[in-house]
């Protein structure tokens, strides 16, 4: 299948523009229908997916992807074959990769290299930790986000990249630049290889160039086993030289032990804290870190002739010139090649001695100029400012006085490190960032974006308004940056005491506002929705004459809350049952004459003939029959509370009164 425009993936991703073309595959930005948020898919090659052993180690490998977690690694979502093609959903990263970056800008400070780097060997650090190693760590892998962040990409498909035949298609040396010595000689790649990789990229940074070159991928490989890296220029921080060189390493032994290592030695480096760098990583004394470099001096770097003095009794021999051999005994004559170039050199190699050299040439030139050269200079520029000022007081110059140099402060980038040993503040630089009272020019501060980004940005403030800036605040919401951290500075470079600057810092993950068109949806419906918006969804149960499983209100609609914030959403319990009246009671069967003397009342107009009895004065005690004091006859047995009602049935005087009186004399 060919990727293109307007195609849907799984039925879930829509393609909709295509980022770009690498060697093992296609990568598009894509939509995903289900949770409505974008991707990126890469496709891979139809000449990889016809392989069914690289496609189960594909799976696998994009399964074992999948568990990294870590800011600075784009995640990988989802994994799906189409039509014959595999592909993978990733994290979509906004920004633009190193590379572009690099081909822009050329040079980086050292401090922002040193960033890079480190935020790149934590994220390599999480890798190794779940025992995935990159394989192919370049510029165009590292993306960099709009707030300089470092997210690290395509992991794991190098791991598969080269288990392809290097004859194939010739894709595993696409990036030999960026290739580890063991990588060229076809040697098993372990942590310490994405190191070196990061090596090259972080001397690429501050150098403007690569430190391997040829006229062939073949070429540039050879060079990475048997050439020593140039040396980087002087005017590069010491320290940052000598972490440089370790991670450039022929011999994995002598590079940082690990990613998480390089990153705390990257740290303690930009803070100025040589020790903790040398704790973090022992190896950077053999290249100069110690001593020298925490006092700003620019010794020779000596490196240890450890492993390799034992090649000195074989001769003086050179490596074999491996450039006219052929390529299918390339790797194996490098690896052979680089064992003889480090043996000829004797003691610890010829590019140590180049380097020494030239470091005690530049030392000679220094010393051999006169000690009163900068002396002489100095008097010189003096008395020309003297006879500056004197024509302006006397009017030469139109009445206008020349203003004294501008006093300019340098802020150096946030720990970061110099050849030359920190100075003292003088009193008209440093300790008062304010204009000098007796010069009518203002002073300059120099604001470096570096030294700043990445800090609370109440710091940042505090520090620049002591140096004499006006500060503009710009907070944005960021996804990826703690709150209140600073991600930009406006303008930076020299600026003048008291001009405003602006500082952009993020505010944390922007509010999602809650939706106000919830209620009358059902429950899964607003779970739903809210789920969409990363809410949590919190349930109360209500009384409530809509359906069951209704929404009927939502307190927080319409508010802005933080992602994540739970919101409540009280559901119906649906209509409650109206309780019927009590059917009334079914009359009981009229007694019958014979039952019915008990309960039977006889109207009458006289009173009764018969004795006295407790039924028939009107006094009856309760429980037994009580007469009304016209003469009827109530009830023989009295009826307690609650009881059934008796019911009465109603005869002529003359038929019942005779039998009503003798009912009661026999109750008597």
């Amino acid at each position: 299948m060919r990727p293109t425009g307007g195609i849907t993936l799984g039925d879930r991703y829509d393609l909709t523009d295509r980022i770009a073309i690498g060697g093992m595959g296609e990568v598009w930005k894509a939509r995903d229908k289900v949770l409505g948020r974008i991707v990126a898919i890469k496709i891979l090659k139809e000449e990889y997916t016809g392989d069914p052993g690289f496609l189960e180690r594909f799976r696998a490998e994009a399964r074992h992807t999948a568990l990294l977690n870590h800011p600075g690694v784009a995640n990988v979502f989802d994994y799906g074959e189409e039509e014959g093609s595999a592909y993978l959903v990733m994290e979509f990263v906004p920004g633009q990769p190193l590379s572009t970056i690099i081909e822009r800008e050329r040079v980086l400070s050292p401090d922002r290299a040193l960033t890079i780097v480190g935020q790149s060997a934590r994220a390599l650090s999480a890798a190794h930790a779940k025992g995935l190693v990159h394989r192919d760590v370049k510029p165009g892998n590292l993306m960099i986000t709009p707030d300089n962040r470092v997210k690290v990409t395509d992991f794991g498909i190098a791991r598969l990249a080269d288990q392809v035949p290097l004859t194939a298609t010739g894709q595993v040396m696409g990036t030999a630049q960026y290739l580890s010595p063991e990588q060229a000689t076809g040697q098993t790649a372990t942590g310490s290889s994405d190191i070196y990789s990061l090596g090259v990229i972080g001397y690429e940074l501050v150098s403007g160039h690569r430190p391997f070159t040829g006229e062939s991928q073949i070429a540039i490989a050879l060079a990475q086993v048997n050439d020593d890296p140039p040396p980087l220029d002087a005017s590069i921080p010491a320290p940052v030289r000598a972490l440089l060189m370790s991670m450039l390493s022929k011999d994995p032994k002598q590079r940082p032990a690990s990613a998480s290592a390089l990153a705390a030695a990257v740290d303690a480096i930009r803070a100025g804290k040589y020790d903790d760098a040398l704790r973090a990583v022992p190896t950077l004394a053999a290249f100069g870190l110690g001593g020298g470099a925490a006092t700003g001096r620019t010794e020779a770097i000596r490196r240890p002739a450890t492993s390799r003095t034992t090649a000195v009794s074989t001769g003086s021999s050179t490596a074999p010139h491996t450039a006219s051999l052929p390529v299918a005994g390339a790797a194996a004559a490098g690896a052979a090649g680089a064992s003889a170039s480090r043996s000829a050199d004797g003691d610890a190699g010829g590019a140590d001695r180049r380097w020494e050299d030239q470091q005690d040439a530049a030392r000679n030139r220094r010393r051999s100029r006169s000690p009163w050269t900068w002396p002489l200079v100095a008097l010189i520029v003096l008395l020309l400012l003297i006879l500056v000022a004197t024509l302006a007081g006397n009017g030469l110059f139109g009445g206008a006085r020349t203003p004294a140099p501008a006093t300019t402060v340098t802020v150096p980038s946030n720990g970061s490190s110099s050849s030359s040993p920190p100075s003292t503040p003088s009193s008209t630089a440093a300790s008062s960032p304010t204009p000098s009272t007796t010069s009518s020019t203002p002073n300059t501060v120099d604001v470096r974006a570096a030294a700043y980004e990445g800090r609370p940005f109440r710091d940042v403030r505090a520090e620049l308004e002591t140096l004499g800036l006006q500060v503009r605040e710009n907070p944005q919401p960021s996804d990826t940056v703690a709150a209140n951290t600073v991600t930009g500075l406006d303008p930076t470079g020299p600026l003048l005491v008291g001009s405003t600057i602006t500082v952009t810092y993020s505010t944390g993950p922007a509010q999602v506002t809650v939706p106000g068109d919830l209620v009358g949806k059902t429950r899964a419906q607003a779970q739903a929705a809210l789920q969409a918006l990363g809410l949590a969804y919190r349930e109360e149960i209500v009384a409530g004459d809509q359906p069951a499983g209704t929404v009927v209100q939502v307190p927080e609609s319409g508010r802005a809350v933080d992602p994540g914030s739970s919101v409540t959403v009280r559901v119906s319990r649906g209509p409650t049952a109206t309780p019927s009246a009590p059917p009334p009671p079914s009359p009981s069967p009229s007694p019958s004459p014979s039952t019915s003397s008990p309960s039977a009342t006889a109207p009458s107009s006289s009173p009764s003939t018969g004795p006295s009895s407790p039924s028939a004065n009107g006094n009856g005690s309760p429980g037994r029959g009580k007469g009304k004091g016209n003469g009827n006859a109530g009830a023989v047995d009295g009826t307690t509370p609650g009881s059934a009602p008796t019911v009465v049935a109603t005869a002529p005087s003359s038929a019942l009164a005779p039998r009503a009186q003798s009912a009661g004399n026999g109750r008597r």
